[in-house]
């Protein structure tokens, strides 16, 4: 995953357009730059460091438009600050933003550039943090903090606040009215100090079987499938489900993985995580708080309720990382006389020149 680091910046200073580009460590894993700009400031850094890596970038905007912040005063800013410390947890304290498309799971770093508000994080930057840590677990973040001369101490304070369930990538990098002009270098060295994540983003897949039939669930990246994904590489879980409202059938998966929850609206075809420890199989639709996994590959609804065998209880599902109606179809051994001693993959290909890996010789599972 990539970095985060929050920029701080209420004040006006001239952009260089001589940017320096930075000698980072080879990494492949997606980075995405959020970040809010209120005086332009914040844009600026954003054009310097995305000049020096390659990024996608996200701009967080208020739901209301030409609001002054700092007018008389700083009421108004101080006033959204003031209602966020009051209830921290409640989302209503929070200033509304726009509406925000970018999927956070397609990305492994992330690096927020956001202003310093009277010594703490923008109140429009905190507003988008706390609507996504969820899927912000166990990212790779860094940041930026910008400001005209304040310290950034209580801005990291709200970012781990905020942020709790990341992986921190080195210390945030301060941007201020005095340095401002030499961002370029700023950042160059900043970014040598991070620890990129380099891994690339996949749509990991899952198999169910149920009976003799086997469908692939594609999944999702957050911290329940990579811990899910862990389980199953060590065996197989098979667990016993039953038929609830008319849209899925659900129940214990016999241990826990961690949960980021958003309200949503599960559809036919989802596979969820419910409480945490609760694996929910969907040929409905149902709107809760839930914990994506994934979705069944390939199937109509009416498919989908055959499969599942929907309306029926003591429904014993398999959770794998292999194909089972591939490695049956395998097991079979060939009756053509050459069949003898070749090597299959898990999905029932032949190998002529197998690399290390799980395969199939002679009708049996083999490690090379």
């Amino acid at each position: 995953m990539k970095i985060l680091f929050f920029s701080l910046l209420l004040f006006c200073s001239c952009s260089s357009d001589n940017e320096v580009k930075a000698e980072l460590p080879a990494h492949t894993g997606k980075t995405l730059v959020v970040y809010y700009s209120y005086t332009g400031n914040c844009r600026e850094i954003v054009t310097t460091l995305t000049g020096q890596i390659e990024a996608d970038v996200l701009e967080i905007q208020p739901a209301e438009k030409g609001l002054k912040y700092e007018a008389n005063g700083y009421a108004l800013g101080t006033e959204l600050l003031n209602s966020i410390k009051a209830n921290p947890n409640d989302i209503s304290s929070y200033p509304a933003i726009d509406p925000v498309a970018t999927s956070i799971a397609d990305y492994q770093n992330i690096i927020i550039v956001t202003p310093l508000w009277w010594s703490q994080m923008a109140a429009i930057m905190q507003t988008y943090l706390f609507q996504s840590a969820a899927q912000m677990a166990g990212k790779h973040v860094g940041m930026i903090v910008s400001s005209h001369s304040s310290g950034i101490s209580g801005v990291v304070s709200d970012a781990k606040r905020l942020l709790p369930n990341v992986t921190w990538m080195g210390d945030a990098l301060w941007i201020n009215a005095s340095n401002h002009a030499n961002r370029a270098s700023l950042i160059e060295d900043w970014l040598k100090t991070l620890n990129f994540s380099n891994e690339e983003t996949s749509m990991d897949k899952m198999y169910i079987t149920i009976g003799e039939q086997t469908q692939s669930v594609t999944l999702v990246d957050n911290v329940a499938t990579r811990a899910l994904v862990e389980k199953l590489k060590q065996r197989p879980v098979t667990v016993t489900l039953n038929s609830s409202g008319g849209f899925e059938i659900w129940g214990a998966l016999g241990f826990s993985l961690p949960i980021s929850n958003e309200q949503m609206t599960a559809e036919a075809g989802d596979v969820i995580l419910y409480n945490g420890s609760n694996i929910c199989l969907f040929y409905g639709s149902n709107s809760w708080s839930y914990t994506r996994l994934g979705k069944i590959d390939g199937l109509s609804e009416s498919e989908l309720r055959t499969f599942l065998k929907a309306g029926e209880s003591n429904i014993n599902v398999r959770l794998a990382l292999d194909n089972m109606t591939s490695i049956r179809a395998s097991l079979t051994p060939d009756p053509s006389p050459t069949g003898e001693g070749s090597i299959y993959s898990i999905n029932g290909q032949r190998v002529k020149n197998p690399t290390k890996g799980i395969y199939v010789k002679d009708g049996k599972k083999i490690a090379l």
